[in-house]
């Protein structure tokens, strides 16, 4: 159900074709939930100016049913800026991340929503 969307300016060519998998098993990881659960979705080559320049960056959204709060969001922060900036280049300081912490409701699978799914 963790869900981590990356928008960014580094090139689609640039992009290693298993990056997505990499970030799928670093939220497992960093949310303790099973990788099974876990996507990622990686968009290269994005017209993007952060700060007014266009060198290498990022925005990037993380939802999660749980696993987010102050505490944990800094914990998640590291662990998926250290990955994009090993990765791709892009230095943490060119990277923000969005954390939503989605309620079962808000989260279809199966036909249906967690809330029905888990109770």
């Amino acid at each position: 159900m963790p869900h981590f969307r990356l928008e960014t300016n580094v090139p689609v060519e640039k992009i290693p074709k298993d990056f997505a998998a990499k970030i799928c098993a670093v939220l497992a990881s960093s949310l303790g939930k099973p990788v099974s659960f876990c996507v990622a979705t990686v968009v290269g080559g994005v017209n993007i100016s952060f700060g007014g320049s266009d060198a290498p960056a990022a925005q990037a959204t993380l939802m999660s049913i749980g696993g987010l709060g102050p505490a944990e969001n800094k914990k998640h922060s590291k662990a998926l800026c250290e990955i994009v900036e090993k990765t791709l280049g892009v230095p943490s300081d060119r990277i923000y991340i969005h954390f939503l912490n989605a309620a079962t409701s808000e989260v279809g699978y199966r036909n249906s929503t967690f809330q029905e799914i888990l109770g």
